[in-house]
């Protein structure tokens, strides 16, 4: 059997100098043109940064949702600003 492919990873895109997360996600694309996508669907931020190394698919899946889950944990239950639900 071969190996999955570790093609995805998770990242957060970051405004100001606080550093405040406005999403989290993940992506198999190339993270720059996965900030230029966010940017034409009019999502403000500043940067984008990565959060792990290419992983396989479910292994960002996962990443993902325990992240949200952490951030939810010390602001209130609210999801950072653009996520719209609890996994993704």
């Amino acid at each position: 059997m071969s190996p999955k492919p570790r093609k995805t990873a998770t990242y957060d895109l970051v405004r100001g100098q606080g550093n405040e997360i406005v999403y989290r996600g993940r992506t198999s694309q190339d993270l720059e043109d996965r900030a230029a996508d966010h940017r034409s669907d009019g999502k403000n931020f500043d940067r984008i940064i990565p959060t792990s190394r290419r992983m396989t698919d479910e292994g960002a899946k996962r990443r993902e949702s325990e992240s949200l889950e952490r951030y939810r944990r010390s602001h209130g239950g609210r999801n950072p600003r653009y996520n719209k639900t609890d996994h993704g």
